[in-house]
């Protein structure tokens, strides 16, 4: 059974294998309350699953040690388990879905580590580590349903409640629960006052999904841009832990994902990947009463893979009003334009393009103009409409 000495006596074993990550306040991110970041996304790894399969491998047997490892993940815990078991001079191999970001690839490559390839997600994965460990009779680190992994992802816990005083509340991270089993039973253990609240993607609710049934349950599939959290099928410790110790869960989509990495790189100059940024997503949409609250989000990662992330930054943009569209129906006629353009001009807008669609208007005379505009936010936007529709303009989408 799980105990807080043994997630103290992780924080003794990780010293020489993890980075110090400091609280860091933001500004300018959620508003309405005090919020500070912790940045696993700055550990050694880029992710904070180095602390749970660190402390693993480092409390394996001689024998299991000279079998060596195997584990599966969608990226973050690969590189962990990878550079873990090179600083205990093991062998360690990783399946990894084909889903998984060439970068995340390559890295756990450099770790050290013997990859293998698996068709599908986390969970084909996870089934093909298994029979491989049976079959090589290697020794299987699990990424979050295992007591001395949650007790490695507890240090986090620890840090936070030294680092900071009267903290009201803590947004973690869920995929498939060994972060917020191990930061939530260390702060309740200490600080029984403090929520602790777990956030998901939309698209891979697993978590959410059984606690609220109060039963496992396993979703068919998944579809999130948090790929480091699309777990189908919660642990079984995992979830009782969560059940006992989480206050509550809230979901997250996409956009909103979005927004928060957006959101952290403007304000913060800090990269997260997506799975990271639920947490900050959720204090930024307001998913928990935190208003006023002193509050930490966990930034679990920042492996983001570089091709996707100008993808993400768009969407971001859109979702917060940055960038904009709008779809004009006007006469077909010298300076249309040019009036447009000055209006958009004059509200403060940036035209950033034009296009022209003839013949889809009841109109022989008339044609629709989409302009792309880079705005201040939703409001601007809609200053903007205002301003087109007093001089004669009709918006047919926005």
């Amino acid at each position: 059974m799980l105990t807080i000495d043994r997630v103290f006596h992780a924080s003794v074993v990780l010293k020489d294998i993890i980075r110090p990550t400091p609280l860091a306040k933001a500004y300018g991110i959620a508003p309405d309350c005090q919020l500070y970041l912790k940045p696993e996304n700055l550990q050694n790894t880029g992710s904070f699953k180095l602390r749970g399969s660190g402390y693993k491998i480092a409390m394996l047997s001689d024998e299991e040690k000279a079998k060596g490892v195997i584990a599966c993940s969608a990226g973050n815990h690969a590189q962990g388990v990878a550079l873990a078991a090179s600083k205990c001079g093991i062998s360690s191999l990783i399946c990894l879905p084909d889903t998984a970001p060439i970068s995340k690839i390559e890295a756990t490559k450099a770790y050290g580590a013997q990859v293998c390839l698996v068709e599908g997600c986390y969970d084909d994965a996870y089934n093909k580590a298994l029979e491989l460990k049976e079959e090589h009779s290697y020794t299987f680190v699990h990424p979050f349903d295992d007591e001395n992994v949650i007790a490695g992802q507890g240090t986090i816990g620890l840090e936070i409640v030294n680092a900071l005083d009267d903290i009201d509340a803590v947004i973690v991270p869920i995929g498939g629960g060994g972060l917020i089993s191990g930061v939530a039973y260390a702060i309740k253990s200490i600080r029984p006052s403090i929520k602790v609240y777990g956030v998901q993607a939309a698209g891979a609710p697993s978590m959410y999904n059984s606690v609220k049934t109060g039963h496992i349950q396993q979703l068919e599939s998944v579809s999130t841009i948090a790929d480091g959290i699309s777990v189908k099928k919660p642990g079984d410790i995992t979830f009782d832990m969560v059940s006992k110790y989480v206050d509550d869960i809230a979901l997250v989509t996409e956009d909103e994902i979005s927004s928060a990495i957006l959101a952290l790189i403007e304000k913060q100059k800090m990269i997260a990947e997506g799975a990271g940024a639920v947490s900050v997503a959720a204090a930024m949409f307001n998913k928990f009463p935190i208003q006023g609250k002193k509050v930490v989000s966990l930034i679990s990662g920042g492996n983001i893979d570089v091709t996707s992330l100008s993808r993400v930054i768009e969407r971001g943009l859109m979702k917060s009003g940055r960038i904009s569209n709008l779809l004009i129906e006007l006469a077909d006629k010298p300076g249309q334009l040019k009036d447009v353009s000055r209006i958009i001009a004059d509200c403060g807008g940036n035209v950033t393009g034009v296009h022209y669609e003839r013949g889809a208007t009841k109109s022989v005379n008339g044609c629709f103009l989409r302009i792309n505009m880079e705005t201040r936010n939703y409001d601007h936007v809609e200053e903007i409409i205002q301003a087109l529709q007093n001089e004669g303009f009709k918006i047919v989408e926005k």
